[in-house]
C-alpha cells in the first residue's frame, strides 16, 4: 500500500505540470482550431528564464527565498509571455486565412527554431539549479517504505489548482472570456459585433505562454536541471493530455494531464520505466478509438 500511495503522489504532481502546459494547447485550439506545436518550446524557454532570473537575483543580492521565488515567477512569466505573443504574431496571424496545413508547418518550424535558438545562446549542456525548496512530510512510519509528500509537490499541486480556478473564472465570467468564446464560435461574426479578434487571439497565446512559464518554473525547482530539449517531450505529453481529456476543454486538459502523470508514475513503479511513454500513448489510442472527442470533449457541430 505504501508504494501505491507514493506513486499516486508522484503521478498527481507530474500530471499537474502536464495539465498546465496542456491548457495552453487547448485554449489556442478552442479559438482558432489549430495546434501550436511550438508551445512545448515556450515552456522550455520559461524554465530557462526561471534559471537565468534566479541566478541574476543571486548576483544582485536577493537572497531571501520567498521574495526571490516571487520575483523569479513574475519575471519568468513576463519574459515568456513575449515569446508566446511573438509566436502568434509571426507564425499564426499572417497565415490565419490560409489553408490549415500552413500554420501547422510554420509552428513546427518555430519549434525547431526555438530549440536551436536556446541551444546557441545557452549551450547544449544541462543547466543545474541548487535546491531551493526542500523537506517533506512523512505520511507513513513504522515500515521499510516511508511515503513522503514533499513541500515542492504540495506547492505544485496547490498552484495548479489555484490557476485552474482563476482561469475557469476568466473564461466564464470576464469580458475577455466572452470574447474568446465568441471567437471560438464564429470569428467573423464576433468581429462584426465589435470583438477585437486579433487582440483576443494574441492575449490567448500570451495566457498560454504564461501558464507554460509557471510550469517551467515549477519543473526547474522540482527537478533542479533544465536543457534545451525538455520542451519537445513535455510538449508531446501535454498535447497528448489535451487530446485525451478532450481538446478545447480546460477541465479536460487538466484531467488528461493528471491521467498521463498517473499512468507514467504507476507504470514506472510497477513495470518498466523505459516503456512508460508507450503505456501513456497506448491509453490515448484506446480512448480515441472508443471516444474520439476525448473524455470531456464535445463533438464539433459544423455550421452551414
Amino acid at each position: 500500500m505504501e508504494p501505491f500511495l507514493q506513486f499516486l503522489i508522484n503521478g498527481i504532481t507530474l500530471g499537474s505540470i502536464y495539465g498546465l502546459i496542456a491548457i495552453g494547447y487547448t485554449m489556442v485550439y478552442g479559438i482558432i482550431g489549430m495546434i501550436n506545436f511550438a508551445h512545448g518550446d515556450v515552456y522550455m524557454i520559461g524554465a530557462f528564464n526561471a534559471v537565468i532570473v534566479y541566478l541574476v537575483l543571486g548576483i544582485l543580492g536577493v537572497t531571501w527565498v520567498p521574495l526571490a521565488l516571487v520575483l523569479v515567477l513574475l519575471l519568468a512569466v513576463v519574459l515568456t509571455s513575449t515569446y508566446g505573443w511573438a509566436v502568434e504574431r509571426l507564425a499564426y496571424r499572417p497565415l490565419r486565412g490560409s489553408f490549415r496545413l500552413a500554420p501547422l508547418i510554420t509552428a513546427i518550424g518555430m519549434s525547431i527554431f526555438l530549440q536551436n535558438y536556446v541551444q546557441l545562446l545557452q549551450g547544449a549542456r544541462n543547466k543545474p539549479l541548487p535546491p531551493v525548496i526542500q523537506g517533506s512530510f512523512d505520511l507513513t512510519s513504522g515500515s521499510d517504505f516511508v511515503v513522503k509528500l514533499g513541500f515542492m509537490q504540495i506547492l505544485i499541486v496547490v498552484t495548479t489548482v489555484a490557476l485552474m480556478v482563476v482561469f475557469t473564472y476568466l473564461i466564464t465570467k470576464t469580458p475577455l472570456g466572452r470574447s474568446q468564446r465568441a471567437c471560438e464560435q464564429d470569428q467573423k461574426m464576433a468581429s462584426l459585433l465589435g470583438v477585437d479578434v486579433n487582440r483576443t487571439i494574441g492575449l490567448t497565446f500570451v495566457i498560454g505562454a504564461s501558464l507554460a512559464a509557471v510550469a517551467g518554473f515549477m519543473v526547474t525547482l522540482y527537478y533542479g536541471v533544465v536543457d534545451f530539449y525538455i520542451g519537445f517531450l513535455a510538449g508531446i505529453k501535454a498535447f497528448t493530455a489535451a487530446v485525451l481529456g478532450g481538446i478545447g476543454s480546460l477541465p479536460g486538459a487538466m484531467l488528461g494531464g493528471i491521467l498521463i502523470g498517473l499512468i507514467e508514475a504507476f507504470w514506472s513503479g510497477y513495470f518498466s520505466v523505459e516503456y512508460k511513454d508507450v503505456a501513456a500513448f497506448s491509453i490515448l489510442v484506446l480512448v480515441l478509438i472508443f471516444r474520439p472527442t476525448g473524455l470531456l470533449g464535445r463533438p464539433d457541430i459544423e455550421k452551414v
